[in-house]
């Protein structure tokens, strides 16, 4: 398939030209959407959404739909890897993701194969695939996966919300157990993530949610080491050009340094860190992504854009690079009408129309005709 149209989102992440600041939101195609909910209702769970192809792809594109955003990403959750290892999966009325069978045994974490994600993450594969032949190359798609210590953190822990007693005492207590039930899920991730390339995903971004959480030692050691397994081995050298890769670590600031290192193309930002700092201490090592904390969206509209454009000239006016988000996932509660506020304040600010607009003769999305693009 072609490269999209409105290729800005790639172009930032590659540290290449760009005729405006591109824009897309974690968790984007969810419950902050009266349509969303509606067709969740109808499908009767949220993983019947994920689980249906047909379903998921319509979720995909519902903020597509309402909003200008500059990317898709496929609509499914980081645990259906370790579902389709086995634990379990299953969501409970107001306490989030839970696992039937939780790692608590030794024997259990060696027991732990590899799925194979063209049979138990086919459902992902083909929502992928759908979703880029219904963009029609309008923008491109993301793909995307927990890290091996995120997923390890529900898989130990066995739900979300917890205070990592269990996950941490594996860390001190048995190490190398630890290591072992984050190899295999390592090599799990990287056969996922490798097959959503081959469906047609076009970026990819690892979700480290929970990274953070831990010292510095143990994050280089738990996190960042398999974070750096996983890009090694991923296929991103594409006939159509490279699938970049984004590394998300919430709380991450501290390491960022390190975690430009990792072989990613882009760091993705919470709200802690200066955007403009951040900037200075990665140079062009990579592009950053971020990073408005996501409950501005609750405030008036004057006060969305202007936080917006604070964001924007954190990083500064003149600097390749930057794909405008959220500090994390967008809140179910969030007025969507505060969304198209936000859109649209980051497409207008400082954009430069590109030269074919302006009649020079250059292709659009030529960057040889626009040394001064931002």
């Amino acid at each position: 398939m072609a490269r999209p149209r409105n290729d800005n989102f790639l172009r930032a992440l590659l540290r290449q030209p760009t005729d405006h600041t591109p824009i897309w939101m974690m968790r984007q195609a969810g419950r902050y959407l009266p349509e969303y909910r509606a067709l969740r209702r109808r499908a009767g769970g949220f993983l019947d959404l994920c689980r249906n192809p047909a379903l998921a792809c319509e979720v995909t594109l519902q903020p597509l739909a309402r909003y200008d955003l500059d990317a898709a990403i496929i609509f499914s959750d980081i645990l259906t890897v370790p579902d389709a290892m086995g634990l379990g999966l299953y969501f409970s009325e107001g306490e989030g993701p839970r696992f039937e069978r939780p790692l608590r045994e030794e024997r259990d974490i060696l027991r732990l194969t590899v799925p194979d994600p063209y049979d138990r993450l086919r459902y992902v594969t083909d929502a992928i695939a759908q979703v880029r032949r219904a963009l029609g190359d309008r923008v491109p798609l993301i793909g995307f996966a927990g890290s091996p210590y995120t997923l390890a953190c529900y898989m130990v822990e066995g739900a979300s919300g917890s205070d990592y007693r269990h996950i941490k005492t594996l860390l001190y207590a048995r190490p190398d157990l630890l290591h072992h039930l984050l190899a295999v899920t390592s090599e799990a991730v990287t056969a996922c993530l490798n097959a959503q390339i081959e469906a047609g995903a076009q970026a990819l971004m690892l979700f480290d949610t929970w990274g953070g959480s831990l010292s510095t030692a143990a994050y280089r050691a738990f996190s960042l080491a398999y974070l750096q397994r996983i890009i090694a081995g991923l296929k991103c050298e594409q006939k159509d050009g490279r699938v970049p890769v984004i590394v998300f670590t919430k709380g991450g600031g501290l390491w960022l340094e390190d975690i430009a290192a990792c072989g990613c193309d882009a760091v993705s930002l919470d709200w802690t860190i200066d955007l403009g700092e951040a900037r200075r201490r990665v140079g062009d090592k990579v592009a950053l992504q971020g990073n408005l904390d996501p409950n501005v969206l609750f405030a008036p509209p004057a006060v969305v854009a202007a936080e917006a454009i604070k964001v924007l000239d954190c990083y500064g006016a003149g600097h390749t690079g930057h794909v405008f988000n959220l500090g994390h996932g967008i809140s179910q509660y969030t007025p969507p009408e505060n969304i198209a506020v936000l859109v649209e304040t980051v497409h207008a600010y400082r954009r430069k129309p590109l030269l074919s607009e302006n009649k020079a003769g250059n292709p659009a999305g030529n960057p040889a005709g626009h040394p001064e693009m931002a």
